[in-house]
């Protein structure tokens, strides 16, 4: 009793340990953010002498913020929903149709996600170039709908896997009793199946959120007009060549991951449920 009682203690004092190394980079982020450039050097671990908000005023004005907000929510949220629209549809028909060439899509799918970002995309970039319109002003590059066609290209592959295995425990009898009362696969997709996908459906918009949100090589590539950047590459730009305004970078940052932490505290109980229950089944 008293052995397991200290393995109990031992496991508490690493979950605390673990959770304390975790958590202090973003303690660093927020304290350094209130401190000046000496400040940040002398006392990098300590308090601020003082909880201005000047430095967030002034990040906010250098990164334009409202157009950086304006630019990533859009390429999100439109990312997002295209997503979860197309794994959810197509995961469900690989699912109930369970035939080999289903089987071998799903394959096709999950193999995708072991390829790395950096060995594609100087040839993704080359072949989006190809393109171009300029009769039509049709770019695939430096646009938002470019960016967005291709978050979803890579965001497809984990998505259909999560779906797929929690579609797998949705009863069939439901889609067929619809089918009996007159309902086609569009109706019965949309009104039986989809709202019984909320626990993945939320999971896998917190995992592409997560991603799409703060990432910052695929929009240094797509994306070169000042007006058309992302929250991500509007704080690259306090780290010059020979200075970096780290109080200024430091407040972006913060600036920067609040609506992330706010979406994922709203969400973050249908995570695990969602994740054990596509990744196990």
């Amino acid at each position: 009793m008293k052995r397991a009682a200290g393995h109990h203690l031992l496991l508490e004092i690493c979950a605390w340990l673990l959770g304390i190394l975790m958590m202090l980079p973003i303690y660093i982020m927020i304290v350094n953010s209130f401190k000046g450039r000496r400040e940040i050097f002398t006392n990098t671990f300590g308090l601020p002498e003082s909880w201005s908000f000047e430095f967030y005023a002034k990040a906010m004005e250098k990164m334009n913020f409202l157009t950086a907000f304006k630019n990533s929510l859009i390429v999100t949220v439109v990312s997002i929903g295209l997503i979860i629209i197309l794994s959810s549809m197509t995961s469900w028909m690989l699912v109930r149709m369970n035939n080999k060439l289903a089987n071998f899509i799903l394959l096709v799918f999950v193999a995708t996600m072991l390829i790395p970002f950096q060995s594609v995309m100087i040839p993704l970039m080359q072949y989006m170039s190809s393109w171009d319109i300029p009769a039509i002003g049709f770019s695939m590059v430096n646009t938002h709908y470019g960016l967005v066609f291709m978050y979803i290209g890579f965001g497809l592959s984990m998505s259909v896997f999560l779906y797929h295995g929690f579609i797998k425990g949705v009863p069939i009898a439901l889609e067929e009793a619809a089918m009996i009362e007159g309902c086609g696969k569009w109706k019965t997709f949309w009104k039986i199946v989809f709202p019984m996908l909320v626990p993945i459906t939320m999971t896998v918009g917190i995992l592409n959120l997560l991603w799409i949100w703060n990432d910052y090589l695929l929009p240094s590539l797509t994306l070169s007009s000042p007006t058309l950047r992302t929250i991500p590459l509007s704080t690259f730009f306090f780290f010059g060549e020979f200075t970096i305004q780290w109080n200024l970078a430091m407040a972006g940052l913060v600036v920067s991951i609040v609506p992330v932490i706010i979406f994922y505290l709203f969400a973050q109980k249908y995570i695990i449920k969602g994740v054990m229950a596509g990744a196990v089944k």
